[in-house]
């Protein structure tokens, strides 16, 4: 076997150039994409300052114990240094294998996974059920979706203070209640009704987006299909399963996801609704407000480790759930 070597290198012909180094290939790509380089800086700029600073320095804080007796603050004239120490992963330990850890944390976790799962359920069927309805031929139709979407529409602060004033001793829903004859719950007191109103006001604000979306979802599909499936006899229930519920499966996994994050986050609703007043009723990133801000001394280092928790919670059920759909996604192409 011949080999063809260039006179003027010395080298084989067919060789393949040595591979450049990491800082060349950087180099390269900056001279040749410097423009989306330079669009991006902005971007990264904003949210490594609103994001990942406040997340890298909350990380840290779980891992002192730091409150605010032993924070920097300023007293008049007067600035005091900080005194808080490292005091590694205490914070975490304390808050799921403490002595108080079924009542700081777990029955907390625990009322919040219910929370989730029972307002995102309700989103979702209630939501089906609307967005099925307004996607038949009504007369009035454009009426009945702008009245349907307002709740979503309203501010929150404004639909919970609302629901507020409802639910109260004398408001309206114990009035007519009383009225009827019926028992007159204590919505805003007793634990059970505190998380029985919580869910249905949630409800009432969510599933307009759920409904909305799901809409849109089955004005996608195509109208073939459900010709076809009655031209071979299927009966109602039989197209919605075999037709309309495949027909949503991206639109209802994407909705689904985003709506047990926000649920599971949902504070504006829990603390607008209770304030501080509804320990029973209060779900994971309220509680972690409340040692941060509504007690005496705020315990800076237990609320960031809740924080954490919950980043740490959501980020595993994302993973699993994004998991478990392109696994059944790979069934069905089989």
């Amino acid at each position: 076997m011949t080999v063809a070597i260039d006179r003027a290198t010395g080298k084989r012909r067919g060789d393949r150039a040595p591979r450049p180094g990491p800082v060349s290939r950087l180099k390269h790509a900056y001279q040749k994409h410097w423009y989306a380089y330079a669009m991006i800086v902005p971007v990264v700029v904003v949210l490594g300052t609103i994001v990942l600073y406040p997340l890298a320095y909350g990380f840290y804080l779980t891992l002192t114990d730091a409150n605010s007796l032993n924070s920097a603050r300023t007293i008049g004239v007067n600035e005091i240094e900080a005194t808080y120490k490292f005091i590694g992963l205490d914070n975490y330990a304390d808050i799921l294998w403490g002595e108080t850890a079924y009542d700081r944390f777990w029955s907390h976790f625990i009322w919040t996974i219910v929370w989730t799962a029972a307002c995102v359920v309700l989103h979702y069927t209630i939501g089906l059920g609307l967005a099925l309805l307004l996607n038949q031929k009504l007369r009035g139709r454009t009426l009945y979706r702008l009245i349907l979407i307002l709740p979503w529409a309203v501010p929150t602060f404004v639909t919970v203070f609302g629901w507020r004033f409802m639910l109260a001793d004398s408001g309206i829903i114990n009035s007519g209640l009383g009225s009827l004859g019926l028992p007159t719950p204590p919505w805003l007191e007793d634990p059970f009704w505190q998380r029985f109103a919580a869910i249905m006001v949630n409800t009432w604000c969510g599933v307009p987006f759920m409904m909305i979306s799901l809409l849109g979802g089955l004005q996608s599909i195509d109208g073939a299909l459900y010709e076809a499936a009655e031209m071979d006899g299927a009966n109602a229930w039989q197209r919605f399963r075999h037709v309309t519920l495949p027909g949503l499966r991206s639109v209802s996994s994407t909705v689904v996801l985003l709506g047990v994050i926000w649920t599971f986050n949902q504070f504006a609703i829990i603390f607008l609704l209770f304030g501080n007043t509804a320990p029973d009723a209060q779900i994971l990133v309220t509680w972690s407000y409340y040692l941060g801000f509504g007690q005496q001394p705020r315990d800076f280092a237990q609320s960031a480790a809740y924080g954490m928790l919950l980043l740490a919670i959501l980020i595993v059920f994302t993973s699993f759930y994004r998991r478990w759909l392109n696994r059944n996604e790979q069934q069905l192409a089989i």
